[in-house]
């Protein structure tokens, strides 16, 4: 596939208020993956990571599926492939990425869609989303980490049942298990998302961004440690601070709690 057609089925679009939407355009193969579109999206966001016109990104699907998985008809090229090269993997620079994601769930999530679904920050499913995990039906072994960060998000127990099964995750069950944050009809899946990213952008974009990675980071580590990680970088973030946005900052509270007394914020 040469880059002009990889590029057509990677979609970019921006919003001048901040919100970028990345959408997965290849609805009659349910939005499976070649190896140049994954090249392609890792190359997006990472892009999207370095332009300051953007604070959110929003990743999506056409059709009927957010991302069915790789394409099995280039599945050799794909995990025979430079897999080392993390410029052109999707999901390491989706873990790269300092800005916010939200995945807009729009169908079936299914193995590397799946994967890359976990890879978001927030998820938002529709009604009838679902997400399924075929590595053990098809003979495949897991890789960006799933294996482990599953467990992680859902429990040990039902991440070995969804995955050992390759048994179907509805929306509705994933919300419950705390895998998506919100379930809503088709209709308002991305009106929804753009609420989100209108509340995050609202906020203070840099305490934004360390806050994002102090959590992403934290979960990588053990209790303790992550809890010297937020220590540190809490030190790090007041001591860099200048008089001046010590008062800023002052104000900006005070402000807040002239407008609503009721709030100790």
């Amino acid at each position: 596939m040469d880059q002009s057609r990889a590029e057509s089925l990677i979609l970019v679009s921006h919003d001048p208020k901040g919100v970028a939407i990345i959408t997965i355009n290849r609805p009659k193969s349910l939005n499976s993956l070649t190896r140049s579109m994954m090249v392609h999206l890792a190359h997006e966001i990472k892009a999207l990571d370095i332009d300051d016109s953007v604070r959110v990104i929003i990743l999506t699907g056409t059709g009927r599926a957010f991302c069915s998985g790789v394409d099995l008809t280039a599945a050799e090229d794909v995990f025979k492939g430079d897999v080392t090269d993390m410029e052109s993997d999707p999901v390491e620079q989706m873990e790269r990425c300092k800005k916010p994601i939200i995945g807009a769930i729009n169908g079936f999530a299914v193995t590397a869609g799946f994967k890359i679904a976990v890879a978001c920050d927030i998820l938002v499913a529709a009604k009838g989303a679902k997400f399924i995990d075929t590595h053990s039906r098809f003979g495949v072994f897991p890789y960006w980490g799933f294996s482990q960060k599953l467990p992680r998000i859902i429990g040990p127990g039902r991440a070995r049942e969804a995955s050992l099964t390759a048994m179907p995750i509805t929306a509705e069950q994933a919300e419950k298990w705390g895998l998506v944050n919100h379930v809503v009809e088709e209709s308002e899946l991305l009106k929804k998302c753009r609420e989100i990213a209108k509340a995050i952008i609202k906020n203070n974009q840099e305490l934004v961004l360390r806050y994002k990675a102090a959590i992403n980071d934290g979960l990588k580590l053990d209790s303790s440690h992550a809890l010297s990680l937020e220590k540190d970088r809490a030190h790090d973030y007041y001591n860099g601070m200048t008089k001046e946005q010590f008062k800023k900052m002052q104000e900006f509270i005070a402000v807040r709690r002239a407008k609503n007394p009721s709030s100790k914020l």
